[in-house]
């Protein structure tokens, strides 16, 4: 049972990376490509409906943490405290962002908001990623599972590199996105962009997943390569399609090289947390999968159906007056 609640964690991990990743890549990428307010204002309409309804992955993740795996919860969300309170911020201040924006017709009053959803989706996406290589990567916990050093502990080269990594993914996601989304100018925009950026943007997930697995980050590469492959074939949505593989082989090589540890001890081996001494009890793993077993399809569902009934392009013609 401690297993399938690993793997189920990382699913939910996967389902955030994924479908938060787009939607903060087309938060870092306002500026740059929506070039006047109607142009802003098409990228934020092509993730509005669904980027609240992402976060859903990373609140699941975590109360699944929690419930199945208490030790993990505990000593990875009080080391890590400092960059998880500024993802917090960033988050809220974010999502604020998107719902203020166009109270007021004035262009001081947009351009601060769009500048606090820029700033809030790269502070976010910088944290989320350095949140989970740290998870990967260890921490210098003791024999009591407590951290030992200062609050910047899980702030290391190693780990800033899958900072950066989640962020590069989420770059060149959020141009495939809204070229897959988009029509007319904004959509050869982001085509270009994306092809032009992966290159470089990518690189930092290649370096951690070679820290971690050697030749394993070849597999990656590869789906990547294709992925750029096909968007300069002009199928957005197969290369929309392999950017998601690429981050569920990446996910899948991080968390089977962590397991069976949960948090591992860069201190000593013997320290590391692992499944067995961070798990619940039976019983409590016993119910939370029945919960898990009803809730989760009705979730997908839903989410499924969202995604669907807004799945057309949009362009500048779609946007009515200001």
């Amino acid at each position: 049972m401690e297993t399938l609640w690993f793997v189920l964690i990382a699913v939910l991990w996967l389902g955030y990376l994924f479908l938060e990743g787009f939607d903060f890549g087309v938060g870092m990428l306002l500026p740059v490509l929506g070039r006047d307010n109607a142009e802003r204002r098409v990228m934020i309409n092509t993730i509005g409906p669904v980027w609240d309804g992402n976060e859903v992955w990373l609140i699941v993740a975590i109360g699944a943490t929690f419930a199945a795996f208490p030790g993990w919860y505990a000593a990875l969300l009080s080391a890590a405290y400092l960059p998880l309170t500024l993802f917090l911020i960033a988050l809220i201040g974010r999502g604020v962002a998107f719902d203020y924006r166009g109270k007021v017709d004035n262009p001081r009053w947009r351009k601060a908001w769009d500048v606090t959803i820029v700033a809030g989706s790269w502070i976010a996406t910088l944290c989320v990623g350095l949140l989970i290589s740290t998870t990967v990567l260890g921490l210098p916990i003791d024999a009591n599972g407590d951290r030992v050093g200062s609050p910047f502990a899980a702030i290391r080269f190693d780990t800033v590199v899958g900072a950066f990594a989640f962020a590069g993914y989420a770059l060149v996601h959020g141009a495939v996105f809204t070229a897959l989304k988009t029509e007319g100018e904004i959509r050869e925009r982001a085509r270009r962009l994306a092809i032009t950026l992966a290159p470089v943007a990518l690189l930092p997930l290649i370096a951690l997943l070679a820290i971690v697995a050697g030749l394993w980050a070849g597999v990656v590469v590869v789906v990547l390569v294709a992925a750029m492959w096909r968007l300069l074939a002009n199928r957005d949505g197969q290369s929309f399609a392999l950017m998601g593989l690429a981050i569920a082989a990446s996910v899948a090589i991080l968390f089977g090289s962590l397991y069976p540890n949960v948090l591992p001890s860069t201190l000593n081996d013997a320290w590391s947390l692992t499944i067995a001494n961070t798990a619940s009890s039976p019983y409590t793993l016993q119910v939370i999968t029945w919960v898990a077993g009803f809730g989760t399809p009705a979730v997908l569902v839903y989410q499924g159906w969202t995604y669907w009934v807004f799945r057309k392009r949009i362009g500048v013609r779609h946007i009515p007056a200001q």
